[in-house]
């Protein structure tokens, strides 16, 4: 550990500027005019691993934004871990609530980052995360400290759904055979008290479209005479909740997993301040599902949020305009048992049911992903524990994230193998808002973490045969 340390800190500053130039390429999976810069970042990531010690890296193209896989084969007898991440990044809107340009990084305090924390957009989801295994590789390599085969699977679409993922891990199936599946795009408690992810939820994503009359009317002239697709769409969506803050799509709570008291009991040991989590939000009060506590509410039990919505004129100034067409983007976090087709399926028939006939609905699917559960009883399980262990000198929290990976559920079904979420964010670090940042000790935590993990799974692995 003492080499590795080493050669962490005589390395710091260049770990950091090589992190800062991939910050900078502004790769945004969802805009097309960012096409360019997609390839750009797919370029330097393979470039880095080449630089790292990979035998071979590629950028392979895709039907959508290419891969980058690498790998590092020491001896076929060995065990592979197989490192996932991603290059692309959310939308940086709204701009004008960046402190600091989201493509230019700067390094800032904060009261959770009292040393510093990289504020640019992708710095926590995924780059930042994605980027320490690779700092993590080229220590281990230099330090001729490898101790199983590493193989590297970095996608531009995970933003976006993944599209096409699924159908590289069945085309290069062989090329990505594997023992486990390691990856970092999830968050700890706190660097005081660090966790492990053990589940992930699910994910259904849709956009609705209601239409009413043919074209924009004059408010005046047609104003409550005809119904106003906005003022529909928004009843329709109150609707979708009742007083308790349940679901109240047909069907959707029908396969929920019913998570017994005992562990409900062992989330609540987790360390959780109410006050400081309304303080960060600057709300006077939090809300959800009656009878579930916050945590719970954002693990365990499946929710349903407008993700954007809009119609009619919202330019400056006013325009006295009855809209034709109103929209809505909804998105629904599953949980255990719940299926992301199902659930849009059961969706889509009740916002049709729903709507008056004075308006036509239309309701498009984007992407989804299933839920997943993680076993606290493997040898990957408790090789990340012991890694955490070494590193932050105290055993990890095991708990659940209320966030989404789409592709975990699918690499256990296509390559058979597992997956440990090993992150290193922490969910104050605003991932998918303005003023994304990832911490400085968070990243070269994870640096410093991830041989770990290698060394304590091939020990595992070993002790087998």
């Amino acid at each position: 550990m003492k080499g590795l340390n080493d050669y962490i800190a005589q390395n710091r500053d260049r770990f950091l500027e090589e992190l800062f130039e991939l910050l900078k390429i502004p790769s945004v999976s969802a805009d097309s005019r960012h096409k360019d810069d997609m390839l750009s970042a797919a370029d330097y990531v393979k470039d880095k691993l080449l630089k790292a010690g990979a035998d071979s890296a590629e950028v392979i193209s895709t039907e959508g934004h290419p891969i980058v896989y690498g790998e590092k084969i020491v001896d076929k007898k060995l065990p592979t871990v197989l490192v996932y991440g991603h290059y692309d990044v959310q939308p940086p809107d709204p701009l004008e609530l960046w402190e600091s340009e989201p493509f230019e990084p700067v390094v800032k305090k904060t009261v959770n980052h009292p040393e510093g924390a990289i504020f640019a957009r992708g710095s926590s989801d995924d780059k930042g995360q994605m980027y320490l295994h690779i700092k993590a590789f080229e220590a281990m390599n230099e330090l001729g400290d490898i101790p199983c085969n590493i193989k590297f699977m970095i996608e531009g679409e995970e933003e976006v759904g993944s599209a096409h993922l699924g159908d590289f891990c069945r085309k290069f199936i062989e090329k990505l055979d594997c023992d486990v599946i390691l990856i970092s795009d999830t968050a700890m408690i706190s660097m005081d008290t660090p966790s492990i992810t053990t589940g992930l939820r699910g994910l259904s994503y849709v956009e609705v479209e209601v239409t009413g009359p043919n074209r924009d009317l004059h408010s005046g002239i047609y104003g409550g005479a005809v119904d106003n697709p906005v003022n529909v769409l928004c009843d329709m969506i109150a609707s979708l909740k009742d007083e308790n803050n349940k679901i109240t799509v047909e069907g959707f709570y029908d396969k929920v997993e019913k998570v017994a008291d005992e562990e409900r009991e062992l989330m609540g040991k987790a360390p959780f301040d109410l006050e400081a989590y309304k303080k960060d939000l600057n709300l006077e009060d939090v809300n959800g599902e009656k009878g579930y506590t916050s945590l719970e509410r954002t693990s365990i039990r499946p929710s349903l949020d407008v993700n954007g919505i809009w119609g009619g004129y919202t330019g400056e100034g006013a325009k006295t305009v009855l809209p034709s067409k109103a929209y809505a983007k909804i998105s629904m976090r599953l949980v255990p048992h719940q299926s992301s087709e199902e659930i849009t399926d059961l969706f889509t028939r009740h916002f049709k049911k729903i709507a008056p006939n004075t308006v036509d609905v239309k309701v498009t699917p984007h992407h989804g992903g299933e839920p997943v559960v993680v076993g606290t009883d493997s040898d990957e399980y408790r090789a990340a524990h012991l890694a955490v262990v070494d590193a932050f000198g105290k055993p990890p929290i095991p708990l659940r994230s209320g966030g989404s990976i789409p592709i975990v559920a699918l690499f256990e079904e296509v390559l058979g193998a597992k997956s440990i979420l090993l992150g290193f964010g922490l969910d104050s670090d605003a991932l998918h808002s303005p003023n994304e940042h990832f911490g400085l000790v968070n990243y070269f935590k994870g640096i410093e973490t991830v041989p770990g993990f290698y060394k304590h799974y091939s020990e595992l692995k070993k002790q087998q045969k």
